[in-house]
């Protein structure tokens, strides 16, 4: 990722610009991965596979495993000298993508969601983190909605019905329907595509119909293939012990993208 080009979209701009590095995540020893980033002066986190520039720093080592800043007695990092700001760096980029501000806002409601659709609350947070960046004001060009980006249309399949007060579009901004709405969809994804975790999030990015047009497989999209890598990677940071041993399929290469709203796929 010589470059990460930043949205034109304004709803866009605090969202994750990141790359990332994921090589045949089942059927590969992630032991070497590692993972880079800064936060620059409007608040965007740039993630990349390697150190790009001395503006980035080591935020990941050994395929999931965070490197923990050494915190000082006000909660702040120790800033005399170059660890020191290294450290400071780390515990901002800790903060952006582990803490996140509205993270405690919506966990009450993700964990209840979850539990009702037996649905892992930590990938409910790594989708979400991936789709809007936790902004539930998110819409992208292609009309995706809210926190876990839910079109329209798929709302509707998954019971949100338009009355005489809101659309579906109005009701997909509350946090609460589109949670429970995206969260169906990963249990009926779940249950379409058994045992093969790469499969749904692939499913949840390019629609079903495009994972069984390519015979139960990934499909061939940079972006799809992307987003499945960068999901399962912010599950391992999200999820107590790591990633599950069900992960099925691998195959998923050096990736480099920018976090957003999903779009259309072909």
């Amino acid at each position: 990722m010589a470059k990460t080009s930043r949205p034109d979209h304004s709803a866009w701009r605090r969202w994750l610009a990141a790359g990332l590095l994921l090589a045949g995540l089942a059927c590969a020893p992630a032991a070497n991965a590692a993972l880079y980033g800064y936060i620059d002066d409007d608040g965007v986190a740039h993630f990349s596979d390697e150190k790009l520039d001395e503006r980035y720093t080591l935020f990941m080592k050994n395929g999931g495993e965070l490197r923990s800043p050494s915190l000082g007695r006000a909660g702040a990092a120790d800033t005399a000298g170059a660890a020191g700001a290294l450290d400071l760096e780390t515990h901002k980029l800790y903060r952006y993508v582990v803490n996140h501000p509205n993270i405690a806002t919506v966990e009450p409601i993700i964990r209840q969601v979850a539990q009702a659709q037996n649905v892992d609350p930590a990938l409910v947070k790594a989708v979400m983190a991936v789709e809007s960046g936790f902004n539930p004001g998110a819409v992208s060009p292609k009309g995706a909605i809210g926190l876990m980006q839910v079109i329209p249309d798929t709302g509707a399949r998954f019971g949100v019905a338009a009355d005489a007060r809101r659309t579906v579009e109005q009701k997909l901004a509350d946090p609460r329907i589109n949670i429970s709405a995206g969260v169906r969809y990963l249990r009926w994804l779940m249950e379409l595509f058994p045992g093969n975790l790469e499969l749904v999030l692939a499913a949840y990015n390019a629609g079903e119909g495009a994972v069984q047009r390519y015979n139960n497989a990934i499909p061939p999209f940079p972006e799809t293939r992307q987003y499945v890598s960068t999901v399962l990677q912010f599950y391992r940071f999200y999820r107590p012990g790591g990633m599950p041993p069900a992960v099925a399929g691998g195959g998923v290469s050096r990736v480099k993208m920018v976090i957003g709203g999903r779009r259309n796929m072909p």
